[in-house]
């Protein structure tokens, strides 16, 4: 989704990034992991495919796509910016009839990087982007029933399980933002959206939308 191409978006403990070319050979390393494949219900792929979907994802407007820093290490001007990657974030809009639902994934594929908080303020960034820039009002998720941390922290954000399937060993949980939802969606961890504004990184990357967490 060409929407999100020139944003990052800076919290408290992570730094949401478009997936780049450059990103695709650490990607593909996490993804060589069957513990991973399992938890996302994913086929491996070769190297070449992997860069060949990284283009058709660029473009395709039925999603959009982060790749989830961590804050700390990025924050080091010495650190190059594949080695702050610690997963992904994803949202699909599934039904062209309905351009205001989408399904959501995350991922914390870097282990040093789990149980730190970042899997969490990465969600909630990516359903307040969705929710202020595409304007989606219903979140959807897909859970394999073994990832029960994943499950866990889904139904602590409000998701609410809606069917099950045997087939796939897969739990579908919704979130509808009403308005005392959508308002505590923008409380955590982004206070409010900033105006937009054009800057330059420490790695000398332009981009013309930048978002920043207040107290970060």
């Amino acid at each position: 989704m060409r929407i999100n191409e020139n944003c990052r978006i800076i919290g408290k403990r992570v730094v949401l990034v478009p997936y780049k070319e450059s990103h695709v050979d650490k990607y593909h390393k996490w993804m060589t992991s069957q513990e991973l494949q399992e938890l996302t219900a994913s086929e491996p792929l070769t190297l070449e495919e992997e860069y060949a979907m990284q283009k058709s994802w660029h473009v395709d407007e039925n999603k959009c796509t982060f790749i989830v820093l961590d804050k700390e290490k990025w924050k080091q001007t010495e650190t190059k910016e594949d080695d702050c990657m610690c997963g992904d974030v994803n949202l699909f809009l599934n039904d062209p009839d309905n351009r205001q639902t989408a399904e959501v994934e995350i991922m914390i594929a870097e282990e040093t990087c789990r149980g730190k908080g970042f899997g969490k303020e990465a969600l909630w960034i990516m359903m307040q982007y969705g929710m202020e820039k595409i304007g989606l009002k219903k979140y959807t998720a897909k859970i394999g029933m073994k990832n029960t941390k994943s499950l866990s922290m889904f139904k602590k954000f409000g998701f609410k399980e809606v069917s099950f399937s045997e087939v796939f060993e897969e739990i579908t949980l919704e979130f509808g933002v009403t308005e005392s939802e959508k308002l505590e969606l923008t409380k955590i961890p982004l206070q409010k959206m900033p105006k937009e504004k054009c800057n330059k990184n420490k790695k000398g990357i332009g981009y013309q939308e930048e978002f920043e967490s207040l107290g970060s």
